[in-house]
């Protein structure tokens, strides 16, 4: 709403998602001589946590651990792993589609110090 000059009126959005995943809504204001139209998007995110994980094996073995990957949004998912850290190996992509779970296979191949 504009009433006139610079002034406007607050609009106050309460969001309260139950779970991960993209919400729309459409917004419309009206008043005697204007209507206005507003496309919302909200993007919730699963709380960040800090993972680690502890390969024990013996001197120069091959070791893989699969990662489960769990998407519970409303979209398919595409993930690009970009891997730091000698002898890690692991596919480029995986797509996890929704409401499902896809195991990430991260091997771990030490290389011989000479």
């Amino acid at each position: 709403f504009f009433l006139g000059g610079s002034d406007a009126v607050e609009f106050p959005i309460k969001f309260t998602p139950k779970k991960p995943g993209c919400y729309h809504c459409q917004i419309i204001l009206k008043s005697s001589c204007d209507i206005r139209v507003y496309e919302i998007e909200g993007v919730v995110n699963a709380d960040q946590a800090d993972a680690q994980l502890e390969f024990l094996i013996p001197a120069y073995q091959t070791v893989t651990q699969e990662i489960p990957i769990s998407n519970l949004s409303s979209e398919d998912w595409r993930f690009e792993a970009i891997l730091e850290g000698q002898g890690f190996h692991g596919p480029p992509v995986i797509n996890v589609p929704v409401g499902g779970t896809v195991p990430y296979p991260l091997t771990f191949k030490p290389i011989a110090e000479n």
